[in-house]
């Protein structure tokens, strides 16, 4: 068995999830890195950059949302009516549309926290079984940092000024007990392998049989150990394909396990909701498109 001596610290440095937009940077949306102490555990935190004023508006614009392996806390900070919403939604395994946007006047904060498909669990107060494609109110899974969070939420409206407050209270609700070593070992597996990887060889690698394994993962990370591997694999695939100008498809195909090219373009449609042609030009679209609501185009 080809053994992995990685430890928390050092997973999250080979995989970087990202979004179907991972260059997107405006008032309404900005991502920020974590300290040190939550790095391995918290993808970033991400937002508004502080309180912002929407006008009446009768259009809403669209976003995609792809299966990033994330799950996150997210925080609505209603200033208008004096109201927080908020939400955990668990890892996504298909692509769906969002609308951003309101039809009536309001000043709001978005805030939130995404955490690493192996971090969710150590700061949860109950099973992440049944989270998959759903979402919660944040109290069913983080009562108490929930409760901890929204204390500040209408007091802090810069996020940047957020953050330190709300790293303190993950780090003191940070609880490594809740980690399994199983599912660690075996997420460590799936990550070297860059999602290509099979279940069995998975459960040869951690000596545990497909049902106890399969229990393990839905109890800590909401998904099944083949669906997160999938999901692993066209991470891996989508960060290559916007970052390589010389990505090869039939190249790409055989290093990730795929039959044939066509097997891979399938697959990545399926996530994705679009082909990688388009994938790519909607990410790089995007960024146009902020460059030119900042210039007032």
């Amino acid at each position: 068995m080809a053994k992995s001596c990685m430890n928390a610290n050092a997973i999250h440095k080979i995989y970087n999830p990202i979004t179907a937009t991972p260059f997107q940077c405006t008032e309404d949306y900005m991502e920020f890195a974590p300290c040190d102490a939550l790095k391995p555990y918290i993808r970033c935190f991400w937002g508004s950059r502080r309180a912002v004023a929407h006008e009446e508006n009768s259009t809403a614009e669209m976003g995609i949302v792809i299966p990033d392996t994330c799950m996150d806390i997210i925080f609505t900070v209603d200033f208008t009516n004096n109201c927080i919403f908020s939400s955990f939604c668990g890892i996504d395994d298909r692509a769906f549309v969002t609308q951003h946007g309101s039809r009536e006047k309001k000043t709001f904060l978005v805030f939130a926290v995404r955490f690493y498909p192996w971090g969710a669990a150590l700061f949860a107060e109950d099973s992440l079984r049944g989270t998959k494609n759903a979402f919660f109110d944040a109290g069913c899974h983080f009562s108490a940092i929930k409760k901890e969070i929204e204390r500040y939420l209408f007091d802090i409206t810069d996020i940047c000024q957020l953050i330190p407050v709300v790293e303190k209270i993950l780090q003191c609700r940070l609880n490594e007990r809740h980690q399994n070593q199983t599912v660690f070992q075996a997420m460590t597996r799936i990550l070297e392998k860059k999602g290509n990887i099979l279940v069995t060889a998975l459960e040869q690698d951690v000596f545990v049989c497909s049902r106890q394994l399969q229990r393990l993962f839905l109890e800590y990370v909401g998904v099944s150990p083949k669906s997160l591997a999938a999901m692993v694999r066209y991470q891996y695939i989508w960060n290559e394909l916007l970052r390589d100008k010389n990505f090869n498809i039939a190249d790409a195909a055989c290093r990730y396990g795929y039959s044939d090219q066509a097997h891979l373009c399938h697959d990545f449609k399926k996530y994705h909701s679009m082909n990688m042609a388009d994938a790519r030009r909607y990410a790089v679209q995007n960024v146009v498109n902020i460059q030119d609501r900042r210039l007032g185009l």
